[in-house]
C-alpha cells in the first residue's frame, strides 16, 4: 500500500547566529526562542524588548492617527447632548456583534439614546443597506454609526445623506475606489502603513471611537475594562493580527477576560470550559472555543442573541443566551461536517482540476451560506489553494451567493475586484471575501478567476505551507522553556505560535481517536538515549498509519489531565525522514562517502557551554572533530587548525575563523571533555 501523508510545502527559516546571539544576551530567552522572535522581524535590542513589554513603547495618539477622529467625537457629543437618536448598524460576524455591543454598552454610560440594526445574513447579506437606512429614517434617527461595515456600501450612505441623516463609518476592510459620502470615516486602511493602528479589527476601530468620546465627555469611570474585554474577544476571533496596538491591548485584555466583569462572557465561558481565573485567557481559547460559539449565533440564528449576550447584566438571561449560543454553535459543527464532505465528494469524484486553475470555484445547490467560509478554509487546508465556495440564494434560485479564503501568495479582494463587472455584491480583504453574482456568470467567473490565479500562482504554491521558525530537539522542551513561550503570548495571527520542526522522529505508537484525529506517542534518539513525547494531529485521521519514521513539524502545547500538566505536540506538519549523519555534516546526495568507522573509533561527549548545550565527537580515522549544537549546526575541523566548516551540510557549510573567543573558548571546552590532544 502507497504511504499517504499530506502534501505540503515546508519553509524553514534562515538563521543568523550573531543576531541570535545579540537577542539571548539582551533579552535572557532561549536560543530557540530568540529565533522566533527574528522570524517575526524582532530583530534589534529594542524591538525585543518593546516586543515582550509592549506598553514599554510609546504610542502615538489617536486623534492625531485617524484624521477623522475628533469630527467623530464631535457628532456623538452633539447627539448626545441634543437627545437625539443613535443607531449602530453592525455585521453578524463575531468582529461587528462584539463591535455593536461595545459601542451599546458605552453611549448608554454615556447617556445617549442609543439602538442597533444587524442585517439578516440570510435576507440581506453583509452590510447596511437601503431597507435599513428608510427604516432608521422613519425611526426618527438623526445619527447612524456602521460598526465592521460601511466602506463599500456608497448607495447605503448615500442614501442616509439624502434624507438628513448623519454618518459615521467605523470599518476595517479594503477601501474601494469610490469612498461613500459619509461625515466621518474611521478606517485604519486610510491611515499610514507604519501606524501602529493599522492592525485594527473593527471592533479596535469602535474602541477607540468609545473610548476617545468617553475621555472627552469624562465618562469612562467604571467601563474600562469592559470595553477591553469586548475589544478582545472581537479581536482575536475576527482573526486581526497580533501586531501593533492589537498586541498591546490584549496582552492587558487578556487577563481582564481571565476574571471578567461581564455576565455573558462569564456563562460562555463556563460552558466552553474556558475556566481558569489564575493566568490570561489564551488566544486559542477564544479562538477555538469562545469566537465559534458567538460566531454560530450570527450565522445561522439571530444576531440579537449574542448582543443581549454581552450587553445583559442579568446572570439569568445571560446564561440562557449562552446555552442558546452552545446548542447553535453544535449545529453549525454538523452543518460544516455535512457540507466539506459533500465538497471533497465533489471534487474528488467530478472533473474539477484545480492544480491547472490554481484556484478552487465550488457550487452546492442547497448549502447554508452561513458556514460555507469555514468550509472554505477547511478546503485551504486540505488542497493549499484559493477556495471560492458558491450555494444559491435561499429566496432566489437564480442568485449566488460565496465565500472565499486564500492562501498566502493570493489576494483574495484583488480577485474579486477583477471580477467586478460579474458580481452584484462584494467585499473583503487579502484574506478572506464575500460575494453575490447571478447564476448566468457563473461559468465566466470561474474562467476570470483562474485567469487572475494563473497570473499570480506558480504551481509550486498549490500546496499547503508549513512555515517553521527553528529545528529542535525533545530535550529542549522543559517546563521552564514552556514558560517562556507562554510570557511572550499573545500568538495569532501575523504574531503565529512558533512551529519547530525535528528529523528523523519514531512514530512508536500511533491511533485514530474519535473526530478522526491521529493520538502518537513519539520519539527522538539523541545520543543513544529516547526522549519521548505524546502528539495530537488533528483531523487526520485518514492518514492513518503514518510512516515509522518521518520529519515532523509542530507547536508545543500544554495538557492538564487529572491535576498533572504535561508539554505535548500539536503536530502541523510531516514529510518523509530525511536521512542524515547524525555525528556530523549530512552529506549531499550528490557527494555521499562511504565511511566504516567502529564505534572504537569515535570518542563522544556531550557539555554545556555558556548556558547551550553541544555534543561533540572525534572521529580518529579522519583526525576530524565535530560539534553539534542545539540547531543541528555542526563545527568540524582538524585539531590544531586555524579554520573550521559550520554547516548542516558540507556543501552548504561556511568556513569560519577559529580564533574567534566565543568559538576558540567552545573548542577547548569540546578537546578537554573528549581527552584529546589540541593537536591530535
Amino acid at each position: 500500500m502507497a504511504v499517504k501523508i499530506p502534501q505540503q510545502r515546508w519553509y524553514i527559516a534562515s538563521e543568523s547566529p550573531e543576531q541570535i546571539n545579540e537577542l539571548v544576551r539582551a533579552t535572557g530567552l532561549s536560543p530557540l526562542l530568540a529565533r522566533v522572535l527574528i522570524q517575526r522581524d524582532i530583530k534589534t535590542t529594542e524591538q525585543a524588548q518593546f516586543y515582550i513589554n509592549p506598553e514599554s513603547e510609546k504610542l502615538p495618539p489617536p486623534l492625531q492617527e485617524f484624521p477623522d477622529l475628533e469630527a467623530s467625537v464631535d457628532l456623538l457629543e452633539e447627539a448626545i447632548s441634543e437627545g437625539e437618536k443613535i443607531a449602530i448598524c453592525g455585521d453578524y460576524d463575531a468582529d461587528g456583534m462584539t463591535s455593536t455591543a461595545l459601542l451599546l454598552r458605552a453611549l448608554k454610560a454615556f447617556g445617549a439614546d442609543v439602538d442597533y440594526a444587524i442585517p439578516s445574513r440570510m435576507k440581506d447579506g453583509y452590510g447596511i443597506n437601503e431597507r435599513i437606512v428608510e427604516e432608521l429614517a422613519e425611526e426618527g434617527v438623526g445619527l447612524i454609526i456602521t460598526v465592521d461595515n460601511g466602506i463599500s456600501a456608497y448607495n447605503p450612505i448615500d442614501l442616509a445623506v439624502s434624507l438628513g441623516i448623519g454618518v459615521i463609518i467605523t470599518d476595517h476592510h479594503e477601501v474601494p475606489e469610490k469612498i461613500p459620502p459619509a461625515d466621518a470615516i474611521l478606517n485604519p486602511k486610510l491611515i499610514r502603513e507604519n501606524s501602529p493602528y493599522r492592525c485594527l479589527a473593527g471592533v479596535g476601530v469602535a474602541y477607540i471611537l468609545a473610548v476617545t468620546t468617553g475621555q472627552r465627555l469624562g465618562a469612562l469611570r467604571g467601563l474600562t475594562n469592559t470595553l477591553l474585554e469586548l475589544f478582545t474577544l472581537g479581536t482575536i476571533a475576527d482573526l486581526a493580527p497580533l501586531t501593533g496596538v492589537n498586541r498591546r491591548w490584549l496582552k492587558r485584555g487578556l487577563r481582564k477576560l481571565a476574571k471578567s466583569e461581564l455576565a455573558g462572557v462569564k456563562a460562555l465561558m463556563e460552558l466552553a470550559g474556558v475556566k481558569d481565573n489564575k493566568r490570561p485567557v489564551k488566544p486559542d481559547a477564544i479562538g477555538f472555543r469562545l469566537g465559534p460559539r458567538i460566531n454560530a449565533v450570527g450565522r445561522i440564528n439571530d444576531p440579537e442573541i449574542v448582543i443581549e449576550l454581552l450587553t445583559t447584566d442579568d446572570e439569568d438571561v445571560a446564561l440562557e443566551r449562552a446555552m442558546q449560543c452552545e446548542r447553535t454553535n453544535q449545529k453549525r459543527q454538523n452543518l460544516c461536517e455535512q457540507i466539506e464532505n459533500e465538497a471533497i465528494q465533489q471534487i474528488e469524484e467530478g472533473d474539477i482540476d484545480y492544480k491547472k486553475d490554481r484556484v478552487l470555484v465550488i457550487l452546492g445547490e442547497t448549502w447554508h451560506h452561513g458556514v460555507i467560509g469555514i468550509v472554505a478554509s477547511r478546503l485551504v487546508e486540505r488542497y493549499g489553494v484559493p477556495v471560492f465556495i458558491c450555494t444559491r440564494e435561499e429566496h432566489d434560485e437564480e442568485m449566488i451567493r460565496g465565500s472565499a479564503r486564500g492562501i498566502p501568495e493570493f489576494h483574495i479582494f484583488e480577485a474579486l475586484e477583477y471580477c467586478r463587472n460579474l458580481m452584484t455584491k462584494f467585499g473583503g480583504h487579502k484574506a478572506a471575501g464575500g460575494f453575490s453574482l447571478a447564476e448566468t456568470n457563473f461559468v465566466e467567473f470561474q474562467r476570470k478567476l483562474s485567469e487572475f490565479a494563473c497570473n499570480c500562482l506558480l504551481p509550486e504554491h498549490l500546496k499547503p505551507l508549513v512555515n517553521v521558525d527553528s529545528l529542535a530537539n525533545f530535550d529542549r522542551f522543559t517546563a521552564y522553556f514552556y514558560e517562556q513561550i507562554e510570557s511572550l503570548q499573545p500568538w495569532g495571527i501575523g504574531n503565529a505560535t512558533p512551529v519547530f520542526w525535528t528529523p528523523n522522529v519514531h512514530l512508536l505508537d500511533q491511533q485514530p481517536v474519535r473526530g478522526n484525529h491521529l493520538k502518537m506517542m513519539l520519539g527522538q534518539d539523541i545520543d543513544g538515549k529516547m526522549y519521548q513525547m505524546k502528539a495530537m494531529a488533528w483531523r487526520w485521521g485518514e492518514y492513518f498509519p503514518l510512516p515509522k519514521t518521518l520529519d515532523i513539524a509542530y507547536k508545543l502545547k500544554e495538557n492538564t489531565f487529572n491535576g498533572s500538566t504535561k508539554i505535548e505536540l500539536e503536530i502541523v506538519g510531516v514529510r518523509l525522514a530525511t536521512p542524515t549523519d547524525t555525528e556530523g555534516l549530512s552529506e549531499n546526495k550528490n557527494t555521499v562517502v562511504k565511511r566504516e568507522q567502529s564505534k572504537t573509533d569515535i570518542k563522544k561527549a556531550k557539555f554545556t557551554y555558556r548556558e547551550r548545550s553541544f555534543y561533540c565527537s572525534f572521529w580518529t580515522s579522519l583526525n576530524e572533530l565535530r560539534i553539534r549544537n542545539d540547531r543541528d549546526e555542526v563545527l568540524a575541523f582538524t585539531p590544531g587548525a586555524k579554520t573550521a566548516l559550520l554547516g548542516k551540510t558540507r556543501d552548504t557549510a561556511k568556513e569560519l575563523d577559529l580564533s574567534q573567543p566565543y568559538l576558540s573558548g567552545l573548542v577547548r571546552v569540546a578537546i578537554d571533555v573528549l581527552g584529546i590532544s589540541e593537536n591530535s
